[in-house]
């Protein structure tokens, strides 16, 4: 039989099968229904009126025989019935008109998903107004493109001017040469289409550049699900008719809403160029460094090759390939009249010409900060009942980092850790850094944190009764892995067994830093730890670790601005202090030792006790003004952290987060104001329309007065002999305010716990506070000496190391560390000039006046959630 007639016949068989099964369930259907709409009419009219409205459709019906009667004895009278092809020509006529009202139905089914069997088609407001999956942009405050969210890397191009007119005629004369001529299906390929879906493959040889919009545009392969999908999406052969009828359909829709260049543009936007690259913008930076208008004749034809098979033509992958791909393209541009047989013959013979730029999720600078991005905005959307997918809404997130200040904060973390590092390393040379307070290494360490890795708990599955295999694989086994350098490279490649690999990262110090505008609560840098690829843990906020004597101004913010209105003159003594406290329903004395072991039995002022932090004076000063009012403070002032109000709460007891302390810090530069930190400033939508705008919240935590004294106060651990004394002044000449030399510029506090686990420092400015912590992963990992394990010695370096790198940049000028003015007496009720204070600075301090604390109801009698008890934490 020949081929032609075998093809009819096949497409008669298919149209017979599906008629017979969509008549089948239509009877169903329409038998259910009738039996629903019997019942519901009784129920409403009665049997009565529902049997003389029985009587009427018989009326109808005997009329309608009546009529198709006298329309039979027409036609007899005109045609002659005994003629030899009657039969014949009859069963035709019913074939064709049957067939049309199949065609027609099957059109409707799948414009209106009938009765679930097509699946859905895009509305008319899908088809005016396209969704397309888009990378959401991140940008700093000062406009440079931090980074990127994104399942699909697209960026779209909104202009058809922004096209390179090769990349057009490339694309026309190799997908679509019959483009502008049609009006979304190319009738003389559907040949081809049928050939495919009877063969059961897809050949997609009649697919115009519309249709293949459609089908990018609306993943009408991709759909899944009865209501998306259809019934008749799950049954072999028929559900191919379906799509391409989809897409079809689709196809001609979209040429009525949309002009020709516009497709070309739509079409371009929504394609995948392989190595996570989607639409012509991404595709012409990742392949070639350029943009799409910029692309040249044979780039054009290398990108539009690749939609034949994105692999296998695939430019990086597959070269050679590619190559042959990209003259067969040039050879169609060629054919159809857009190139010359010698532009033709000069252009096959050219490379590639690759100019890789790939882009990944953690390109370009603060990725931790990116991480808490997100988080955010997550919590943000939920909170707000807000539907936001920010891998694929293109948002615009305007935040509050300053570029420059982002890159100096990791360049800072980065350069100062390694010095730290070095020095850790000596420090431990030969020795496991894991250890007791006393030094003595933690038998079975590394043991326990290789149990918790999915690794050996994946051989313990493969192992079930071995443990001798399990090891052998988590020791014995070595293979080359990329790790974190140790000499500051970046990263190296060795050979290490998942054991080595754990050995050699618990030996890492980590450090986290953050910097903010005390005024408007910008974070302006976050720097969550070493390497984001390596260590995805965040250190600035996701970590919490105890703050040490970081957390001592709040306790004399509580003897300043509390009931015992204190001032930092007030006097006490260096002595030993103890006091009974309850530890797990057993009594103990609790006696805090100072960080040198000695008690110099010296009486001075608050002043001067807390720029060498006394831990003794502090002890009792907590003591005296009341744990739970140093805990009121600390929380209003903004640690959220869990705290008790326990004798030690004073000492940094509690764990808290880096980010908590720099936000706390604020009032004491903003006057008394809490401001909440702040990390993104605008959210726009794909258009630019601005879809939240974030303002700062503040609230007045503490009388201006008090805030002014605190400031003052940490002055101290600058300028007065303290633990950080030497910080700024060995490099004093780069340091140094823009104004008045010898007046005071900076404030801060250094912090460390008792076995030298956690370095902290928090340094103030007029227009910044920055923090930094170091520590290791795990308490356990630490130095064994203050001399080289206290926050002035690790984390304070660090915020030395950022602010020389920001003083010395003119850009930044409006960050110059500027004299802090002075205390006046005749403003300042509370006295001030301490005998221990230096001589030469007290005339060049100063400050504006008192305030009021309207809003915080503060002691005598504070009353808080939580009651005080006596329960001990160590310090």
């Amino acid at each position: 039989m020949p081929t032609s007639k075998i093809f009819m016949k096949k497409i008669v068989q298919v149209i017979q099968n599906l008629w017979v099964t969509i008549k089948a369930t239509l009877l169903q259907v329409l038998h259910w229904l009738w039996k629903m709409i019997d019942q519901g009419l009784v129920r409403l009219l009665g049997e009565e009126k529902v049997a003389t409205f029985y009587k009427q459709l018989d009326f109808l019906k005997e009329k309608y025989w009546d009529s198709r009667e006298k329309v039979d004895q027409f036609i007899e009278s005109k045609v002659d019935k005994e003629a030899t092809y009657y039969p014949t020509i009859k069963r035709l006529w019913k074939i064709c008109g049957w067939t049309i009202f199949a065609g027609v139905f099957f059109i409707f089914a799948i414009e209106t998903n009938f009765l679930w069997l097509t699946g859905e088609m895009p509305s008319v407001g899908e088809l005016q107004n396209p969704k397309l999956s888009q990378s959401s942009e991140i940008y700093s405050a000062d406009g440079v493109l931090l980074g990127k969210f994104f399942t699909e890397n697209r960026t779209p191009i909104r202009d058809y001017n922004q096209l390179s007119p090769y990349l057009v005629k490339a694309l026309v004369a190799t997908e679509d040469s019959r483009f502008y001529q049609h009006s979304g299906i190319d009738y003389k390929a559907w040949a081809g289409v049928a050939v495919g879906m009877l063969s059961g493959g897809d050949r997609g040889g009649g697919s115009t550049i519309t249709q293949q919009l459609a089908k990018n545009l609306f993943k009408t392969r991709k759909k899944q699900g009865i209501l998306k999908k259809g019934f008749l999406g799950y049954v072999p052969l028929v559900n191919k008719l379906v799509i391409k009828t989809k897409e079809w359909l689709t196809a001609i829709k979209l040429e009525r809403y949309y002009t020709k260049n516009e497709i070309i543009l739509w079409y371009l936007n929504t394609v995948d160029f392989g190595s996570n690259a989607y639409g012509i913008k991404v595709a012409s930076k990742t392949y070639f460094n350029t943009s799409p208008d910029s692309l040249k004749v044979q780039q054009a034809a290398v990108l539009v090759g690749m939609q034949k098979a994105t692999t296998t033509y695939n430019p990086i992958l597959n070269p050679e390939k590619s190559i042959k791909r990209r003259n067969t393209v040039l050879a169609q541009m060629q054919k159809y009249g857009y190139l010359s047989k010698a532009e033709l013959d000069s252009l096959q013979d050219l490379p590639l010409g690759l100019n890789r730029h790939e882009e990944s999720p953690y390109d370009g600078t603060g990725n931790y900060f990116k991480v808490a991005i997100a988080k955010y905005l997550n919590e943000w959307a939920k909170d707000n009942e807000i539907e936001l997918d920010l891998y694929r809404d293109g948002l615009k997130i305007i935040t509050t980092i300053d570029s420059r200040l982002q890159t100096y904060a990791e360049d800072a973390v980065s350069e100062g850790m390694r010095s730290v590092q070095k020095t850790f390393d000596g420090h431990w040379s030969g020795k496991n850094p894991w250890a007791d307070e006393k030094g003595v290494e933690i038998p079975g360490f590394i043991d326990t944190v290789a149990k918790r890795t999915e690794y050996y708990k994946a051989l313990v599955k493969r192992f079930p009764n071995n443990q001798d295999s399990v090891w052998y694989y988590m020791k014995s086994v070595k293979r080359k892995m990329w790790v974190y350098s140790r000499n500051g490279l970046g990263e190296e490649e060795r050979m290490m067994s998942a054991y080595d690999s754990i050995q050699y990262y618990k030996r890492f110090l980590q450090a986290g830093m953050m910097t903010m505008d005390p005024y408007t609560g910008h974070v302006k840098a976050w720097v969550g730890g070493l390497d984001f690829k390596y260590f995805k843990y965040d250190h600035v906020k996701q970590g919490k670790r105890q703050p040490g004597s970081t957390f001592k101004p709040f306790v004399y913010t509580a003897a300043i601005d509390g009931p015992r209105n204190l001032s930092p003159c007030t006097e006490m003594k260096d002595e030993p202090f103890e006091i009974e406290v309850e530890e797990k329903g057993e009594k103990k004395i609790w006696r805090p030792n100072n960080a040198d072991g000695h008690f110099s039995y010296a009486t001075m002022p608050l002043r001067r006790a807390l720029a060498k932090s006394i831990n003794s004076i502090t002890a009792r000063l907590t003591d005296e003004v009341g744990p739970d009012t140093v805990m009121y403070y600390a929380k209003t002032m903004g640690i959220s952290s869990p705290m008790r109000p326990v004798a030690s709460i004073g000492l940094g007891s509690f764990d808290v987060s880096l980010y908590e302390m720099i936000g706390a810090y604020s009032a004491f530069i903003n006057e008394g104001i809490h401001v909440e930190p702040m990390i993104i400033q605008e959210i726009q939508d794909q258009n630019g329309k601005v879809l939240q705008h974030f303002d700062p919240e503040t609230k007045r935590v503490i009388r201006k007065e008090s805030a002014m004294l605190m400031r003052s106060m940490l002055e101290g651990p600058i300028y007065e002999g303290g633990t950080a004394s030497s910080l700024l002044w060995n490099d004093g000449a780069v340091l140094m305010p823009a104004k008045n030399k010898y007046a005071p510029a900076f404030a801060g506090k250094t912090g460390t716990t008792s076995n030298h686990s956690d370095g902290w420092f928090i340094g103030m400015t007029n227009s910044l506070i920055t923090g930094a912590w170091v520590g290791g992963d795990d308490r356990s990992i630490h130095f064994r000496s203050g001399a080289l394990g206290e926050g002035s010695k690790t984390a304070l370096p660090l915020y030395k190391r950022f602010m020389i790198k920001v003083v010395n940049d003119p850009t930044l000028a409006m960050y110059k560390p500027v004299a802090f003015d002075k205390l006046d007496p005749k403003v300042v009720r509370k006295d001030f000039n301490c005998s221990y204070y230096s001589p030469a600075l007290p005339d060049s301090l100063s400050s504006e006046g008192g305030g009021n604390l309207d809003s915080l109801s503060a002691p005598p009698g504070i009353e808080t959630d939580v009651k005080p008890d006596s329960t001990s934490g160590g310090n």
